[in-house]
C-alpha cells in the first residue's frame, strides 16, 4: 500500500506564492512517477504537473507552465509543488498522486493523497 500525505495549503493573496509538499512511503518514490492535480468546486479534477520517479523529466499543464515548479526534495520521499503568481482561478483542492505510467490522465494514477486546500483571494 502506498500512502501519500499533502501539506502546505492555505490562503494567499493574488500574486503571491505557496509551496505544497507531498510525503510518501519510500517505496512510492523509488518506483512511481509523481503528479499533482487540482479540483475546483463543480469542476473535474485536472492535471497540473508530473515528475518522473528518477527526477529527469517534468511536464506541466498550459495553465500553470512558467508559474509552478514540481521538484523532489532533498529527502527521498518528498515531492514539492512551488506555485508562483497565484491567481483566484488557482483556488482548488490540490492532490498529489503516484503512477507507474508517465501520464497526465487522472485514471492512470494508482494512489492519491487526501488533498490540501489552496485559496487565492483577489
Amino acid at each position: 500500500q502506498v500512502q501519500l500525505v499533502e501539506s502546505g495549503g492555505g490562503l494567499v493573496q493574488a500574486g503571491g506564492s505557496l509551496t505544497l509538499s507531498c510525503v510518501g512511503s519510500r517505496r512510492a518514490f523509488n518506483t512511481y512517477n509523481m503528479g499533482w492535480f487540482r479540483q475546483a468546486p463543480g469542476k473535474e479534477r485536472e492535471f497540473i504537473a508530473a515528475l518522473t520517479w528518477i527526477g529527469d523529466n517534468t511536464t506541466y499543464s498550459d495553465s500553470v507552465k512558467g508559474r509552478f515548479i514540481i521538484s523532489r526534495g532533498t529527502a527521498k520521499n518528498l515531492v514539492s509543488l512551488t506555485m508562483n503568481s497565484l491567481q483566484p482561478e488557482d483556488t482548488a483542492v490540490y492532490y498529489c498522486a503516484a503512477s507507474l505510467r508517465w501520464s497526465r490522465q487522472v485514471s492512470e494514477y494508482d494512489y492519491w493523497g487526501q488533498g490540501t486546500q489552496v485559496t487565492v483571494s483577489s
